[in-house]
C-alpha cells in the first residue's frame, strides 16, 4: 500500500475491463498504462455468471468497467435482424455483470448510450434544452436503442452502477472506422442535424476519474452543447482536406437507405460539467483534441 500525502494508506487501483476487442475497451487499456493503473481484461462472457465470478476471483479488482456490448457491424441495423444476440449481450449480459459486481461490493462503470432520446416538443431542435439524466427515454426507433433503454431502466435499481450515456463517439484517431467523423466523411450523403457527441480523448480519462471517486447513477457523458454534421465536415475540410466536399440529404431520404431510424438529440451535460468544471464544449473539444493534432492545412 502506498501512503498518501496525509499519511493514510491508499489502495492502489486495479481495474477489470470488459470489451478488450472494442474501441473504448482498447483505449481504456492504453489510458491505464499511461496512468500506471493495474488493469486486466476480463475473459468471461457477460451472460455467463460463473465466468464473471471467476474473473473477479482471479483479478480481485477495485473497479469494473463494461465497454462490451453489441452495436452491430457495420451499424445498428445489424441488431434488427439479430435480436436474440443483441438481448443476450446488451440486456442479459450487462445485468448479470451489474449483479455480480453488486454481490462483490464493486462499482461498475458502464458505457451506455444517449441514443435513447429524440428531439420532441419539450426539447425542440435548436432550443438548447437538453434531455436530463432523469428524463425517460423517448426513442425506441431501433432495436439497439430499445434494448439500451430497457437495461438503463433496470440498472437504475443498482446503487453500484455508474451509467455513462455516450453519443456519436469521436476520437483523434481519424483512421478508426468506428469514429463518427471517419464514418460521415465516407458516407455518400449525410443529414445535417445538431447533436450531442462524446470526444473520447477528453471524456475517457474523466470516466477513470469517476471510478476513482466511486461516482454512480446516470450521467449524460457528452461534451456540453451540440454540433451538426455539416459543422464537423467544415472543420474537416478546413483542417484536414481543403478539397473535401459532401452532399446532404433529408431525414426522409435517409430513411430509404437505412433499416432502423437513428436518434438525434441534445443531452444536458450540466451534471458532468458541475463535477468536472474543466469539461470543454463540443466545438472547443473537437478543435483541441481532434482537429488541431491532425491538422494538415497551414491555415484554418
Amino acid at each position: 500500500m502506498g501512503a498518501t500525502a496525509n499519511g493514510s494508506s491508499a489502495q492502489p487501483f486495479n481495474f477489470l475491463i470488459y470489451g478488450r476487442s472494442g474501441w473504448i475497451g482498447g483505449l481504456l487499456g492504453k489510458l491505464c498504462e499511461a496512468q500506471n493503473i493495474q488493469y486486466t481484461y476480463g475473459s468471461g462472457r457477460l451472460e455467463n455468471r460463473a465466468s464473471l465470478l471467476s474473473d473477479i476471483a482471479a483479478v480481485r479488482p477495485t473497479h469494473v468497467f463494461n465497454a462490451a456490448g453489441v452495436t452491430g457491424r457495420p451499424n445498428v441495423d445489424w441488431c434488427e435482424s439479430h435480436k436474440v444476440e443483441t438481448i443476450r449481450t446488451n440486456v442479459a449480459g450487462t445485468l448479470t455483470l451489474a449483479d455480480v459486481c453488486r454481490e462483490n461490493n464493486l462499482v461498475l462503470i458502464n458505457y451506455a448510450t444517449g441514443c435513447i432520446f429524440e428531439y420532441d416538443e419539450a426539447h425542440p431542435l435548436g432550443s438548447g434544452i437538453g434531455f436530463k439524466e432523469e428524463d425517460t427515454p423517448n426513442f425506441i426507433g431501433s432495436f439497439y436503442s430499445k434494448t439500451k433503454a430497457m437495461v438503463e431502466d433496470l440498472l437504475k435499481n443498482y446503487d453500484n452502477v455508474c451509467t455513462l450515456r455516450v453519443r456519436m463517439p469521436i476520437s483523434s484517431d481519424l483512421s478508426n472506422p468506428r469514429n463518427f467523423i471517419t464514418k460521415i466523411t465516407r458516407y455518400e450523403k449525410v443529414v445535417d442535424i445538431p447533436n450531442s457527441m462524446t470526444i473520447l480523448d477528453e471524456l475517457l480519462p474523466i470516466s477513470i476519474e469517476m471510478a476513482k471517486r466511486n461516482l454512480t447513477g446516470i450521467w449524460n457523458f457528452t461534451n456540453p452543447g451540440v454540433v451538426s454534421h455539416n459543422e464537423i465536415l467544415e472543420m474537416y475540410r478546413d483542417y484536414i482536406d481543403p478539397g473535401f466536399s459532401w452532399k446532404n440529404f433529408t431525414l426522409e431520404e435517409q430513411a430509404k437507405v437505412i433499416v432502423a431510424p437513428r436518434s438525434n438529440n441534445e443531452l444536458d451535460a450540466s451534471k458532468l460539467k458541475q463535477e468536472f468544471p474543466e469539461l470543454m464544449s463540443i466545438k472547443e473539444s473537437l478543435i483541441k483534441y481532434v482537429f488541431s493534432p491532425n491538422r494538415k492545412t497551414s491555415v484554418a
